[in-house]
């Protein structure tokens, strides 16, 4: 996904208009101005008042993002843990209540179908999956797992995220019941009133921002949207931001640096594949990917840093003097750093920080150099922080 985005119309299918879904918050959006585009199947936002303005807010206050195109998944039943472990490359065995994981979802060769959050529920887990991909996890889910595992699709509930550095100062007033938010770290949930209104909230998200994902009866989706937008840190953000605030995080998207072609040591995902399970393996597509950890693989996930004021998008050519050694999956210009950025798939032997490279843009070669990421820090509220 990059800041360009094309509008897609409705196709007649046996005379049966056949189009983008729409989401709970979709008038709400509308009322605000927001510009609507077909996003993973769905009209969504990507944007309000300009990309830029969004992303330098969101990084400066609290930004309010609508994710309930996502796959919310509960995942119960008989021994529904040892199920999951046996698909997923996760330890739930040190998962707490409340705790909340990252994991991958493998194919047989170890290619990544999509990646995903797991949170240990009271008695089950709770998984959010991406949007565009959702259905086929799901029938991939429902093949996998044993007769005695229920995977319900919750449907009926939507999903915010809002991130920022004052995106606690923001939602902590409107809390008003059970434990204060401040009990929550960087990957721990629980259940809320906000404003009277029970949600499911983790501090978690995807801009390397301290934040929260929010979970919320559909039904409820546009009143708790008023109440949290009604305070002054916070601005409602669309898909362009979202998608330049990830890329500074140095934090993959799933069909541009992660697809079925790609594995975990290539994508430097291996903290999505805990130790145990590395010692141990047991899901699918494990023995390619122990392997791949034994030897090392072959390319790597890297951050370029380029010259000049142009940016290298999704497909640019990767060169070493030249020779084409890679391909640009995420690219844009940062609003941040006020300077292009990208993430590309090189061999090892260039993937060190400081490794010299260009790319190819319609045949103008720019100058880049390996970085380690995120390229902005991440400010994420850990356990134990000040």
């Amino acid at each position: 996904m990059s800041d360009t985005y094309e509008i897609h119309g409705c196709e007649e299918a046996d005379e049966v208009a056949v189009g983008p879904l729409t989401l709970p918050l979709d008038q709400w959006h509308r009322a605000r101005g927001g510009r609507m585009v077909d996003f993973a199947g769905y009209w969504m936002p990507v944007q309000f008042e300009g990309i830029i303005a969004e992303h330098l807010w969101t990084r400066e206050s609290a930004g309010f993002f609508d994710v309930s195109h996502m796959g919310q998944l509960y995942v119960s039943g008989h021994d529904a843990e040892a199920a999951l472990e046996a698909v997923l490359p996760i330890d739930l065995s040190t998962l707490p209540v409340g705790g909340v994981r990252y994991s991958l979802l493998l194919n047989e060769e170890g290619g990544i179908l999509d990646d995903l959050m797991v949170t240990r529920w009271d008695s089950g887990f709770y998984l959010v999956v991406n949007g565009a991909t959702k259905w086929d996890d799901i029938a991939y889910l429902r093949d996998h797992l044993p007769d005695a595992v229920t995977l319900n699709h919750l449907e009926d509930s939507a999903l915010f995220a809002l991130q920022g550095p004052k995106a606690f100062e923001a939602l902590e007033p409107l809390v008003t019941g059970g434990n204060p938010l401040s009990t929550l770290s960087f990957m721990r949930g629980g259940q809320f009133k906000l404003g009277g209104i029970d949600a499911w909230i983790s501090r978690s998200g995807y801009t390397g921002e301290d934040g929260f994902e929010i979970a919320v009866a559909a039904e409820k989706a546009s009143e708790l949207a008023d109440l949290i937008c009604g305070q002054p840190q916070v601005k409602p953000i669309g898909l362009g931001a979202r998608d330049s605030l990830r890329l500074e995080a140095g934090l993959p998207l799933y069909g541009h640096d992660m697809t079925k072609l790609v594995d975990p040591v290539s994508a430097d995902l291996l903290f999505g594949i805990n130790k145990r399970r590395r010692n141990e393996g047991g899901f699918i597509g494990a023995n390619k990917v122990l392997s791949l950890i034994a030897d090392g693989g072959l390319r790597r996930r890297v951050g370029l840093a380029i010259e000049g004021r142009m940016a290298a998008r999704e497909g640019a050519t990767v060169l070493s003097g030249d020779t084409e050694v890679g391909i640009v999956t995420s690219g844009g210009f940062s609003p941040s750093l006020e300077r292009p950025i990208a993430m590309a798939y090189v061999p090892v032997e260039f993937a060190a920080p400081g490794t010299s490279l260009s790319i190819d843009v319609r045949g103008r070669k720019l100058a880049a150099s390996v970085v380690s990421m995120p390229f902005v820090p991440h400010r994420y509220h850990r356990k134990g922080a000040a």
